[in-house]
């Protein structure tokens, strides 16, 4: 083996070597861990169910944060294009190095692989049969390991859609650290009562009996959390190159308990116009389990493409996070989230002063010499990613229907599950419960109780649902944060009388006007006073920060509170009124916004009834061919708790083969149970036709990428199949749910 194979190249282990010694040089295996106390219990190892877990898991209590809304609100920054090295830094032009990778089938290891549409040169593993072809030839599904479609050239279906070469970004998936609040904290009980920080901790003293958390370790797109962000834009097509670097730790950071064992990755797109070879899903990649190993990478192309090149098709939001199959939901709680917002250069630049004048003020970025390099930043135009978790208390026991660990001797009468307070304040998780995981802090940008500062202008707020399982609604509010310990969020708005704090949702201070959901600008813009975001969903809004509701001026110094009120207790779905949980004055202020001082403002707010995108033309009256039905039953076995069509996920079974340029009406539906379900179908987006609940659903008139199911909802949608064929998935973003099957396999199929 080359010393190649263990290292990026001879200038990035000189840098690693400095930091850390010759740790990354040795390992047990081809792609160990040198961290000989760092090794992973794969929670989906064939092993006999333990029992652990049955009847409910008891999760711990996050220390209660003592001092919110003082970090600043992360604002991402667009990636720069080219390779990068090891510590993140560009390689120069000429450098030989550059576009070097470990591992490659078709080129061999330890060589420089650039990116291209050569035959075999779309990844690691080489120029392969796709999936199913073998099994039905006359589907025509081209090679795995090639792209189907280049930028400009003949391809598939004879189309030739004659763009730019495309901007070339090289991402690294590697261990990082991550920091949600530098507030100090308190540990803290279930019933939110302080208690004593447990022996063993890694915990920062500050006296009084609080502590400053330790970073937590991530999985990360270039080792950050979120990961970079892309601005890209219609007609100009960007490839990523995926390099997995996991395997690299050089300060021996704690792996815990969860994610892949074997640290592979699987990017998706979400919900990228994109070839199933650079999809990232597990229907189309089956090698390794659908993975892409330690050491092993592939070129992600993004065309940049609308669907039928229809402007009405344009997008706006989108973001990449792992796929792996059966450890999505562990890889993207653990950090593997980034950012793609995609404008269109005619009707919504990111430039205020042109197309629909939609807050955005655009700076573009030069390379070596002053020349451009193809990217830019939008000013006023803030993306925002909810994601909760769950931090270990240090004593709660880890245990799993599927690991089978040893009693902890320091917990007396525990027969599951083994402490681990040297990992505490660090990210905490379960496979199980499968029914969905919730966390007990919630964040924004990866902070929990940030605080953006806002001129008196109008500003472009775009929303992510980057948690596992939790659904929100947001309003714009104030009132006074007030500490609940114990409570899910912490924090909630509250009033004080002789003393004693009440909950209090406080008062909608401002109008939120949605111009977007996932599917990009709807018809025509809303006013809501609030709106809920599921997992994955986007949501797009212009908020005025110059006047309140009632049209009042806000004076500088206005403090509101981006607020969330929906109580998700678990993973099943938002409590009600008349349940036992439900809490009626449960109101979480998830962001501080300090209006500051004027600012220059070119926008426009849409006036109402105005045309921002025509929706794309459907047949309101077609008829489904299809139905899907999201149900639970463990009558599959195993892993398979959750199921469509009373299937478990099978790679080599499509449920659907539509034809290439057609068009469907799908019946998407909800099983029962009194759960939601988050269905997300891959490749193009939708149009609700129809749904049985009586829930309001006002974003409806735009297009979508994930079908919101109310609990025994059934709904009928209508969707194309365009420009790609081969192989697609469809699966709830619940992501417990998708990692214990619920999803299924179709295939976009050469006409005859």
């Amino acid at each position: 083996m080359s010393p190649a194979r263990w290292q990026y190249t001879r200038r990035d282990i000189l840098k690693l070597g400095a930091a850390s010694g010759a740790a990354t040089l040795i390992g047990r295996t081809a792609w160990a861990d040198t961290c000989v106390d760092n090794s992973i219990i794969d929670p989906m190892s064939d092993v006999e169910f333990t029992g652990c877990g049955v009847g409910g898991e008891p999760m711990p209590t996050s220390p209660l944060i003592l001092e919110p809304f003082v970090d600043p609100l992360p604002i991402p920054r667009t990636l720069r294009p080219g390779w990068r090295h090891a510590d993140g830094t560009l390689a120069a032009p000429g450098d030989p190095s550059a576009w070097f990778v470990r591992r490659s089938t078709q080129f061999g290891d330890d060589t420089v692989v650039r990116p291209g549409p050569g035959a075999g040169q779309q990844d690691a593993l080489g120029d392969r049969p796709g999936n199913n072809s073998l099994a039905h030839p006359e589907w025509g599904i081209p090679n795995a390991g090639t792209h189907q479609l280049w930028t400009s050239g003949p391809g598939i279906m004879g189309q030739d859609l004659r763009l730019p070469d495309p901007l070339l970004f090289h991402i690294r998936l590697q261990l990082g650290q991550h920091n949600f609040t530098s507030s100090p904290v308190q540990p803290i009980d279930a019933g939110g009562h302080p208690v004593a920080l447990p022996s063993g901790t890694n915990a920062i003293p500050v006296g009084d009996g609080t502590y400053r958390m330790p970073p937590a370790t991530i999985y990360g797109f270039n080792g950050t959390f979120p990961g970079p962000m892309i601005n890209a834009e219609y007609g100009r097509p960007v490839l990523v190159r995926f390099e997995n670097d996991l395997d690299f730790n050089p300060e021996c950071l704690p792996r815990q308990d969860f994610g892949a064992p074997d640290w592979a990755f699987l990017t998706h797109l979400h919900n990228g116009h994109t070839a199933p070879e650079s999809d990232g899903n597990p229907n189309h990649l089956v090698d390794n389990d659908g993975g892409y190993l330690p050491g092993q990478w592939c070129d992600n192309l993004y065309l940049n493409y609308p669907a039928g090149n229809d402007d009405r098709e344009k997008q706006s939001f989108l973001w990449f996070h792992d796929h792996r199959m059966h450890h999505t939901g562990s890889n993207v709680y653990k950090g593997l989230v980034g950012l793609f917002p995609i404008y269109d250069p005619i009707l919504d630049p990111g430039d205020e002063r042109r197309g629909l004048r939609l807050p955005g003020v655009r700076t573009h970025n030069v390379g070596p010499g002053g020349v451009p390099d193809g990217t830019f930043n939008v000013e006023y135009d803030i993306p925002m990613v909810l994601y909760d978790c769950c931090l270990d208390d240090g004593v709660t026991p880890h245990q799993d229907q599927h690991i089978p660990v040893t009693p902890d001797p320091r917990l007396p009468g525990q027969i599951c599950g083994a402490a681990h307070p040297e990992w505490w304040g660090n990210l905490f998780f379960r496979h199980y419960p499968n029914h969905g995981f919730v966390g007990d802090i919630f964040t924004v940008n990866g902070k929990a109780f940030p605080v953006l500062h806002v001129k008196k202008r109008k500003y472009r707020l775009r929303f992510l649902g980057a948690s596992v399982a939790r659904q929100y609604e947001l309003s714009l509010r104030t009132g006074t944060p007030h500490a609940f310990p114990g409570m899910q969020g912490q924090y909630n708005l509250a009033v004080s009388a002789s003393g004693t704090w009440t909950k209090d949702k406080g008062t909608v201070a401002l109008p939120m006007y949605q111009i977007a959901s996932e599917g990009g600008l709807l018809p025509n813009a809303i006013r809501r006073d609030s709106i809920q975001i599921w997992p994955a969903k986007r949501r797009e809004v212009i908020v005025d920060f110059t006047e309140d509701a009632s049209g009042r001026p806000l004076p500088s110094g206005t403090v509101i509170y981006l607020t969330n009120t929906l109580h998700m207790p678990n993973g099943r779905k938002a409590s009600e009124s008349g349940e036992p949980e439900f809490d009626d004055k449960y109101a979480v202020p998830l962001l501080k916004i300090i209006i500051d001082d004027d600012a220059r403002d070119d926008s426009q707010l849409p006036a109402p009834g105005k045309l921002l995108r025509a929706a794309p033309p459907f047949n309101r009256n077609a008829q489904k061919v299809r139905d899907f039905t999201l149900s639970r039953s463990g009558a599959a076995g195993g892993e398979a708790e959750w199921l469509i069509n009373d299937l478990p996920f099978d790679p080599n079974n499509p449920l659907a083969t539509p034809v290439w340029g057609t068009a469907e009406a799908w019946g998407i539906n909800n099983g029962g149970g009194g759960w939601t379900h988050p269905m997300h179908l891959h490749m193009e987006e939708h149009h609700v036709i129809s749904r049985t609940s009586s829930v309001s659903h006002p974003d409806d008139t735009g297009k979508e990428d994930v079908v919101a199911l109310e609990p025994s909802e059934q709904t009928v949608i209508f969707r194309r199949f365009r420009t790609f064929i081969g192989n697609y998935v469809g699966h709830c973003h619940n992501l417990a749910h998708e990692d214990h099957s619920m999803m299924f396999g179709w295939t976009i199929v050469k006409p005859q």
